[in-house]
């Protein structure tokens, strides 16, 4: 079956779901303000540079889940799906999914943001295939510490990869879209490649390839 894959953040939705979930817990006041924001958008900063710590960041992203009752967890999502997701999603996301779905294409987000964060979100856009990077859990409660290669990057790549072998899937046909240069790797694996309100760089490097840019906002 052909693949439609999306990122998430800034793609599917106008926004970045795990730098709005810091946000929101400095919203709620359950973390120290002022310097769980500086963190937040120190390594959001690093991202858009390509310059990233993947491995500190979800350890930072992930930290405030650590020994908390995934009740309490869950429902301070529901909170956050309100709060600021709901604001994020765009009109325009929902027709493309449709359009795949009409083509009879299986949909499938891939995205480095943490799993806690964005499973509702695919849930929320009809997309039941997810790769995303892993919390570790001991004992039904999460450790706070990410586990398995994060799906950043050349991580994407590994990660897909691995899903196609145990599907028994290939990438024959398949589309990406992406607004990141981070994702370039994965980009440059598939047969359909799509710029999505694309940073500089992969706008830049879209045009070189001549990928189709098109905009999910406008």
């Amino acid at each position: 079956m052909t693949l439609a894959i999306f990122d998430l953040d800034n793609t599917l939705i106008a926004g970045d779901s795990d730098h709005a979930w810091g946000e929101f817990l400095i919203d709620q006041g359950l973390v120290d303000g002022d310097e769980f924001q500086r963190q937040n958008d120190r390594f959001y900063q690093d991202y858009l540079s390509g310059d990233l710590d993947i491995d500190g960041y979800l350890s930072f992203a992930l930290s405030y889940l650590a020994g908390k009752p995934i009740e309490e967890l869950n429902a301070l999502h529901e909170r956050f799906m309100v709060d600021k997701i709901q604001p994020m999603l765009l009109p325009k996301a929902f027709e493309l999914l449709d359009k795949h779905r009409a083509l009879g294409h299986r949909l499938m987000i891939i995205t480095a943001t943490n799993k806690f964060v964005t499973a509702p979100i695919a849930e929320h856009l009809g997309v039941t295939e997810l790769i995303a990077s892993e919390a570790e859990m001991r004992d039904g409660l999460y450790t706070g510490k990410p586990t398995g290669i994060p799906s950043f990057q050349a991580g994407k790549v590994k990660r897909l990869q691995h899903w196609l072998n145990e599907h028994n899937e290939s990438l024959a046909g398949a589309w990406f879209y992406s607004d990141s240069h981070n994702d370039q790797p994965l980009l440059e694996q598939v047969d359909h490649p799509v710029a999505v309100d694309p940073d500089e760089r992969l706008r830049s490097l879209a045009v070189a390839q001549q990928w189709p840019v098109i905009s999910l906002r406008d």
